[in-house]
């Protein structure tokens, strides 16, 4: 049972919504607050830069094969769902949640998940490792110049020149400076993983919070009921079944090893929360931020429960293939 229950930093998520629920930040408070929290995500994403080895990326660009499947399924499958998801009627979906719906289709793939469960199911971790973060690098930019195109096709008013900028001070340019820096500090950092992880965390809960501030200052929340967030709930399943069924049904179709069909299944399916809060701080304004991550929240821990039943099935097979050949 504890593979359907939230892990820990989903608890956390839903600690910060609480208090910004109870205790939303205001005022003076609530603009120093937003000034960390830009910090914060600059640092984030100068830590990303500085830890992702330049080798990585490089050897990322060898499968080349296997990475523009997982680039395919990423910025033009799950895009395409997102579109298709407009045919929702209004009256069913919101159109605030439908736009976090679309962004949620815009976004990386996750990283350390997508490689964990890689190597728990017996697959190409190298090229999970490979896949994941490239995915992530091309995100930065690929991401906003989506959200760009299609949101101004769903109705969400395109992307502005200020976020742009946004985008390339906070986020962009912290990581470039991170990659310039890696060969001097780059071991060192990866080697303190736990250390960093609050910077992490931390970074993304401070956006939480400030979201949800912002979403209940202006009564957003008044415009949604429970029934919304079930529609909502309803629709992140059939994004991630579909994302999964297709990444799959590709993989075998292309002829793909095993070992690359797992990479491209956990890699091409899923939607990275630790890019997609920060990205969303520095596109959307203030008070529309907490629709537009709520959908993207609730697929974080969908897609963590799916992906473990789905390893563990993986892993459970290969170990009865080769228990048979043992006994061969």
């Amino acid at each position: 049972m504890r593979r359907f229950l939230p892990d820990n930093f989903t608890l956390l998520i839903a600690a910060a919504v609480a208090v910004a629920s109870l205790l939303p930040a205001r005022g003076a408070f609530a603009e120093g607050f937003g000034l960390a929290t830009d910090l914060a995500i600059a640092l984030l994403f100068f830590l990303h830069g500085a830890r992702l080895e330049a080798a990585t990326v490089r050897a990322g660009f060898l499968h080349w094969r296997l990475q523009l499947v997982i680039l395919g399924l990423t910025f033009l499958l799950f895009p395409a769902l997102g579109l298709a998801l407009g045919l929702v009627p209004e009256t069913l979906l919101p159109h605030g949640l439908y736009l976090g719906l679309l962004y949620l289709c815009l976004l990386p793939s996750t990283v350390q998940s997508s490689i964990a469960f890689t190597a728990i199911a017996g697959g190409n971790v190298p090229a999970a490792v490979c896949a994941a973060s490239l995915s992530n690098i091309l995100g930065v930019v690929i991401s906003p110049f989506l959200v760009g195109l299609l949101f101004t096709l769903g109705g969400g008013g395109g992307i502005s020149g200020d976020a742009v900028a946004k985008i390339l001070l906070q986020l962009l340019a912290p990581f470039l400076l991170g990659q310039l820096l890696q060969p001097w500090i780059g071991g060192w950092l990866r080697a303190r993983k736990k250390l960093l992880m609050p910077v992490d965390r931390g970074s993304i809960l401070m956006v939480v919070y400030l979201a949800f501030s912002h979403a209940m200052v202006e009564g957003v929340w008044n415009d949604f009921s429970l029934r919304d967030i079930g529609v909502v709930l309803a629709l992140d399943v059939l994004l991630l079944a579909s994302a999964l069924g297709i990444s799959l049904m590709v993989s075998r179709k292309l002829g793909f090893a095993r070992e690359d069909e797992i990479a491209i299944v956990f890699c091409g399916s899923k939607k990275s929360l630790a890019s997609g809060v920060p990205m969303a701080n520095a596109i959307f304004p203030a008070a529309t931020i907490g629709a537009i991550v709520l959908p993207l929240m609730l697929f974080h821990q969908i897609q963590l429960m799916a992906c473990a039943m789905l390893a563990q099935r993986y892993a459970a097979r290969a170990a009865a293939r080769e228990a048979t050949a043992a006994r061969a």
